[in-house]
């Protein structure tokens, strides 16, 4: 469906969900049937150089809070619709500080994925989120969010590797991690063998990072990784540090981890030492689901091509 405006998008949700009203006191809270879910609807034009706008009212988000809740961003270009559950961002955003006033400004960017930027609180992939399954899969659960999923590290580190590779990019796995890759989850493909050339300042660094995205025949990173399972935050984000202020160039860096770890990342990620290095305008935060729904999607895509 064309995301032109909020009032297609509505006749939408009212279409796929049933019967849809309009909450007291905003044009953009929206309650579907009996409370079984709030859509809180946003709306940007996409800007030269595809910058996108969008702004969060305090006052709107409180009455998202104890329900069964979703940010829903729509875009002038055609894309299929953002709908994120609001628990799994309610942390982020009480953390965060309004504008003069009264909302929180957040943008939407792509940079080899899809991205929400929440002004002084980070980067989080959003991939995962694209499209109306989230709302209906939360509805089919009779109004309880999906239960987590039981992934260990390796898996996740192999749904990254394949998600990587199925975007095009030649993938670097640790040698000491290759061995554990659960290969029952994805297709077997090629890796590459040693980090790209041009790097040997941070080889060290590099080669213990759980998975770097490279471009193709570029030597040149376009992502990296760090799966914090049981290890800290703050050691994932000391090595990105270190590659940040060793090669400037590299701009893409991933905290992958569980969703209780969201607010821990904001907290750390805004220390005075992420800041002034330029890492906390850099680095995103993963949750395992995401990594599971983008590799679920990618792969369904892909199903009956090559892998390479």
């Amino acid at each position: 469906m064309p995301n032109v405006c909020k009032a297609g998008f509505v006749e939408e949700l009212a279409r796929r969900f049933g019967e849809l009203r309009k909450m007291d006191g905003s044009g953009s809270l929206f309650v579907i049937g009996d409370e079984a879910a709030r859509v809180y609807i946003r709306y940007s034009k996409v800007h030269p150089g595809g910058r996108t706008f969008f702004g969060l009212r305090e006052v709107d988000l409180r009455q998202l809070e104890g329900h069964n809740s979703f940010l829903c961003f729509l875009l002038n270009d055609d894309s299929a619709p953002l709908i994120i559950p609001f628990c799994d961002f309610e942390e982020v955003f009480r953390a965060a500080e309004t504008a003069k006033d009264g909302q929180y400004k957040v943008q939407l960017t792509q940079r080899g994925s899809l991205e929400l930027y929440v002004a002084r609180q980070g980067r989080f992939n959003v991939e995962g989120y694209v499209g109306f399954d989230v709302i209906d899969r939360s509805l089919k659960a009779a109004n309880e969010l999906r239960p987590p999923l039981d992934l260990s590290h390796s898996q996740i580190q192999t749904m990254l590797a394949c998600v990587g590779k199925l975007k095009g990019y030649d993938v670097f796995v640790p040698a000491s991690d290759v061995g554990r890759l659960d290969w029952t989850l994805a297709r077997r493909f090629q890796m590459l063998e040693d980090i790209p050339s041009g790097f040997q300042q941070i080889r060290s660094v590099l080669s213990e990072i759980d998975v770097t995205w490279v471009e193709g025949g570029r030597n040149t990173i376009a992502a990296l990784f760090e799966v914090e399972h049981s290890t800290t935050v703050y050691s994932g984000l000391l090595r990105f540090n270190d590659v940040l202020l060793t090669n400037p160039s590299v701009s893409r860096f991933t905290i992958v981890s569980s969703d209780a770890r969201r607010g821990l990342f904001a907290r750390q990620l805004f220390r005075p030492t992420f800041r002034k290095s330029g890492l906390s305008e850099l680095c995103s935060f993963l949750e395992y689901r995401n990594v599971f729904d983008w590799h679920t999607r990618l792969a369904r895509g892909a199903r009956d091509g090559p892998m390479g």
